[in-house]
Parts: structure tokens; C-alpha cells; sequence
């Protein structure tokens, strides 16, 4: 079960991306964007996706790991509950949101530097 500290260890790994706060509570932000972000209330991970198609096949596809609140409807972010998540798919999808929010030429930097691997 991933925890807090788990996001922040696969986040950080990323270029450019940063331990802060959102609405006061812990967060991992790129160039001031907020990429994911803890919530209470119910205690869910917040996550951005690429798109609204992205957020509904999650949603649709494992409703046990994913879902929303009405505050969400209408933008591309989940709700993922952390003790039901994978963490390789925990990993993914954060990685997906970094790439949302970093600039094109930091993406591509590590693109051309995981393929020399």
C-alpha cells in the first residue's frame, strides 16, 4: 500500500518537481503547478490526468481504486485511494501528470536520457 511517502519518492525523481502545499496540506507541485496533493475528508490522493477521457476510463475501469466528488466533476482530476492503488500504476500516473505540467524540452531531456539507459 503506497503511502504519502511513497509519492513523494516517485514524484521527486522527475525534473523539476517540488515538495509543497495546496489548500494546506502536502502536495507535489512542477513550475508552480499542482500535480497531486493529499485531501481529507474523504482521505484520497488528488491527481491530475491528461484528459477527461483519461479520468473517465479510471473512474469506469476500477471505481475500487479511483473516483470523484462532485467538486471535481468537469476537470481532469481523480481521487485515488492509496491502500488500493499500485504502485507501478501509482508511478504512471504520476509520471503522466508531471508531463502535463513540465516544459516540452525538460520532457524530452528525459525522454533522450532514460533511452541511454
Amino acid at each position: 500500500m503506497p503511502s504519502w511517502d511513497d509519492v513523494v519518492e516517485i514524484g521527486t525523481r522527475l525534473p523539476g518537481v517540488e515538495v509543497a502545499t495546496s489548500f494546506r496540506t502536502p502536495a507535489l507541485k512542477v513550475r508552480g503547478k499542482g500535480m497531486c496533493r493529499l485531501r481529507t475528508n474523504p482521505d484520497a490522493l488528488v491527481l491530475r490526468v491528461i484528459d477527461m477521457g483519461e479520468r473517465e476510463a479510471l473512474l469506469q475501469g476500477q471505481p475500487d481504486v479511483f473516483f470523484s466528488t462532485p467538486h471535481y466533476d468537469g476537470w481532469p482530476y481523480i481521487l485515488v485511494r492509496l491502500e488500493a492503488v499500485d504502485r507501478d500504476e501509482l508511478a504512471e500516473l504520476l509520471e503522466e501528470a508531471w508531463r502535463v505540467f513540465a516544459a516540452k524540452r525538460v520532457v524530452k531531456a528525459w525522454e533522450a536520457e532514460r533511452a541511454g539507459e
